[in-house]
């Protein structure tokens, strides 16, 4: 004995799709845009207060090191040799431990030379480093 349906010939596709659900979600999101869109359109008109501030000072000193394409090294836009990086980086982070070490490096420049920069930095006290790079 063969189980399945009781028709005998093969079964015929459905002609009409059942429309019921669609119509009863459109309608629903159709209530919903009536009674949301005079919300969007009408707003209270406030006339804020201006108010003058100081501009926060507890920022913590920023170093810009730029290694351009040749290799070279720019404290502060300013040329430095590679060998005063480990007393300049000293000298920062004595003065204020919360120093932060922003690295501009060409993308032609050899990996090594921001290497080494970021390793004299890491070794003399500057732990919070960032790496500036350009926007798409």
């Amino acid at each position: 004995m063969a189980f399945g349906s009781f028709n005998q010939g093969p079964a015929a596709p459905m002609a009409e799709p059942n429309t019921t659900p669609l119509v009863d979600v459109m309608l629903v999101l159709l209530v919903v845009f009536i009674i949301t869109t005079p919300l969007l359109t009408n707003a209270v008109k406030v006339d804020l207060p201006h108010a003058q501030a100081a501009e926060h000072q507890d920022k913590p000193e920023q170093i810009r090191l730029v290694v351009d394409a040749a290799g070279k090294l720019f404290w502060d836009d300013k040329p430095v040799a590679e060998a005063e990086l480990p007393a300049r980086f000293a000298a920062a982070s004595t003065a204020n431990p919360e120093v932060e070490l922003h690295l501009s490096a060409d993308k032609a420049v050899r990996y090594e030379t921001v290497a080494k920069a970021l390793a004299a930095a890491q070794k003399n006290g500057v732990g919070k480093i960032g790496f500036v790079t350009a926007a798409q």
